[in-house]
């Protein structure tokens, strides 16, 4: 297996002029509604983007750097939901096919997006979806196989997040990002190495499936068991190999946070900030509310906001999803 580096200054500046046009410089905003004594929670609203999360940036440069041969074979990608959005986003741009495996969990509001945007979606269950996300590919279909996390050049166009929440909040003393893979947060980081290595890069998890911390806590890469809830932007079977040695490399540690607290964070992002959210995207939050992130100037990616109409409902009369 190829080792996966950190992108450097060059090819997050080439990421940065590549995704220019397509993804948005996202707003970064106060949470309100804290008492004086709580850190200063900022949230970079990535749930803005066009397709409703921060994927748009990772696909935007990936398909930038590929060739006219590569996309002519068509784009094919394995997604919950959020990096389908992206690949079909930038197919229909580019106009060539894109092929989506996506798992039976998936939430009805993503899979409707996707077909929204001209991409088929092929249904398998979630551990023949894993597969082919460990695999890179998926019998019977084509096309150039675009990993949402493991890929120099998705790494590059997540890490302009970092390069803007640096150049907004210059007295940032923390940034936390929601794990899924890996890639959203470590790319941040890779960026904030670089222009300020003294802010702080914390990863958010569901603790249904918090590998990552359980992985640092051991020192060896560790799989803790997963379990599905309404977080489904994050959370999956297990760590990535190849995201392992980067978050050791970058990360200041991660912070699991319990579905309640998730649920609470979304609201609140809702009611307070008029923000909508999904679990993902709330997670940063929940961790930040929690104190896990210690205080002073923190910035909360929220990652995405497509969420099931149903769903929000459920958690704004605060209840939990069945």
């Amino acid at each position: 297996m190829t080792s996966l580096r950190a992108p450097d200054r060059a090819a997050i500046e080439t990421a940065r002029e590549r995704i220019e046009g397509v993804a948005l410089r996202s707003p970064l905003v106060p949470l309100p509604g804290l008492p004086p004594s709580a850190p200063r929670i900022f949230l970079k609203l990535e749930n803005l983007q066009p397709i409703g999360s921060f994927k748009l940036r990772g696909a935007a440069n990936r398909v930038g750097a590929a060739s006219s041969a590569e996309l002519a074979r068509g784009l094919l990608a394995a997604s919950a939901g959020n990096w389908a959005q992206g690949v079909a986003w930038m197919a229909r741009a580019r106009g060539v096919p894109a092929t989506i495996v996506v798992p039976d969990s998936a939430p009805r509001a993503k899979l409707a997006a996707i077909e929204r945007l001209g991409a088929r979606a092929v249904t398998v269950p979630y551990e023949r979806w894993w597969q082919t996300m460990l695999e890179r590919c998926h019998p019977g279909l084509e096309g150039l196989f675009l990993h949402p996390v493991c890929d120099p050049e998705v790494l590059a166009g997540n890490a302009t997040i970092g390069l803007e929440i640096l150049e907004e909040l210059p007295d940032v003393d923390t940034i936390v990002a929601p794990w899924g893979g890996g890639g959203l947060a470590c790319g941040i980081a890779a960026a904030v190495r670089i222009h300020r290595p003294a802010v702080r890069v914390f990863a958010a998890e569901v603790d249904t499936a918090a590998h990552l911390a359980a992985s640092l806590a051991s020192g060896a890469p560790s799989n803790v068991g997963w379990r599905p809830s309404f977080v489904d932007g994050i959370g999956g079977k297990g760590l990535l190999e190849e995201m392992w040695p980067l978050a050791q490399e970058l990360l200041t540690g991660s912070i699991p946070c319990p579905v309640p607290a998730i649920a609470a964070a979304l609201r609140r992002i809702a009611l307070d900030a008029k923000v909508v959210s999904e679990g993902a995207g709330a997670a940063s939050v929940a961790a930040a509310l929690a104190g896990g992130a210690g205080t002073g100037t923190i910035a909360c990616v929220v990652s995405g906001g497509n969420v099931d109409a149903t769903v929000l409902a459920t958690l704004l009369r605060g209840e939990l999803p069945d």
